[in-house]
């Protein structure tokens, strides 16, 4: 060869291909979102980096644009679906599925992969079960909001070596403690990942799991390493949260109604603004409080004050982002404490969250996904 030599140039990484994806996903192209994962792959990409370095930050991007009001709740929905399309779409590749751990003849073991009972958040167990398959391990992908009952059915019939359990939510803990013990009463030890369990874990810990993982890969790293152990004989949850024989977290979440329907009762007369809200924007600031009571339930069930005050905090950025005084809440928690002056715990919990909204506060679209609720931030 003479001349100078020619190099080429190196394949995009995977910020470029991450770039591209999400240029297709907020066009909402989703063939276009599967021609750029495949297109990944196809150019030296390795199926676990484009599940967890282009499709994974996708999504958390995805969170912090809609957290910011830059993106609608639409686009939001149509995001995720497209991102569990382009899963699907790599999934059945044949670069994957004729990879050497897919023809391998003997799995590493069965694993179900779930998500608790009212969590709809699905995507980051897809993508746990996803690289647990591309490691050689034969999954039972389960998908969202499986109820506890069938997931113990399902464990009994196929005897998986370990049950993952995937919430996004903090609320979905109690359902989340449930099922970690229903489990382990057969015998089966439950791996717990998700924002839900804080960013350290600290909630798998308390509530009993067997092991927790910050994510789809380490999870992977995790099962390799070593069994799990075996779960604690059977025990009660009151075993594991001593403090709930305080019955606060039982007596508030049996009348969770109850407080919405009194806070909404009473809220006009302490924000006159809502005299002219639409039925709409009444409808969304139900669901607000609702959410709160959920939080503030779900915040004395793992005693932990910083779940509910970070929650509000969050809550308060997004309405901040949407152009609603972040003290507007003031008056609804105002109201569920003179509801609650009998909860000493509640009562701590709430006085906390109204110092919260008495400091400046963090930008919404930094908050932690696992304080994140369903609301849309209006108002409360």
């Amino acid at each position: 060869m003479t001349g100078t030599a020619r190099h080429r140039p190196p394949p995009p990484g995977p910020a470029a291909w991450a770039d591209g994806l999400w240029d297709a996903v907020i066009a909402g192209d989703e063939y276009a979102a599967a021609d750029a994962v495949t297109t990944a792959l196809e150019r030296g990409a390795d199926a676990e980096t484009v599940l967890l370095e282009i499709i994974a930050p996708l999504q958390a991007r995805v969170g912090r644009e809609w957290a910011a009001n830059r993106l609608t709740v639409a686009q939001e929905h149509t995001a995720t679906a497209i991102s569990e399309r382009t899963i699907a779409a790599l999934a059945h590749h044949p670069a994957v599925r004729e990879s050497p751990a897919r023809r391998r003849e003997a799995p590493r073991g069965r694993v179900a992969v779930a998500c608790i009972d009212g969590e709809w958040h699905a995507l980051p167990a897809r993508i746990l079960a996803e690289v647990l398959r591309l490691r050689g391990w034969q999954v039972d992908y389960l998908g969202a909001q499986v109820p506890t009952p069938h997931l113990i059915a399902h464990v009994h019939r196929t005897n998986p070596a370990v049950v993952a359990l995937s919430s996004s939510i903090a609320t979905r803990l109690p359902s989340a403690h449930a099922a970690i013990t229903a489990c382990q009463a057969t015998g089966t030890p439950v791996l717990v990942g998700g924002a839900a369990y804080g960013p350290d874990g600290r909630y798998a810990a308390l509530l009993g799991a067997d092991g927790w993982a910050a994510d789809a890969r380490s999870a992977a790293d995790r099962l390799a390493e070593r069994p799990l152990r075996k779960p604690p004989p059977v025990h009660q949850v009151v075993d594991d949260l001593p403090h709930l024989a305080d019955q606060e977290y039982t007596q508030i979440s049996r009348t969770a109604r109850g407080l919405v329907r009194h806070v909404m009762t009473e809220l006009p007369k302490r924000f006159p603004a809502m005299a002219d809200y639409t039925d709409q924007q009444l409808r969304h600031t139900a669901e607000d409080i609702a959410h709160i009571v959920d939080f503030l339930g779900t915040a004395l069930y793992v005693d932990d004050p910083d779940l509910f005050t970070g929650f509000i905090g969050w809550t308060a950025g997004i309405l901040s982002a949407r152009g609603v005084p972040a003290r507007s809440l003031l008056p609804g928690l105002d109201l569920l404490a003179e509801q609650l002056v009998d909860y000493p715990r509640a009562a701590d919990l709430l006085s906390r969250a109204r110092d919260t909204l008495r400091q400046p506060l963090p930008d919404a679209a930094d908050a932690v996904p696992g304080k994140v609720g369903r609301s849309e931030g209006r108002t409360a």
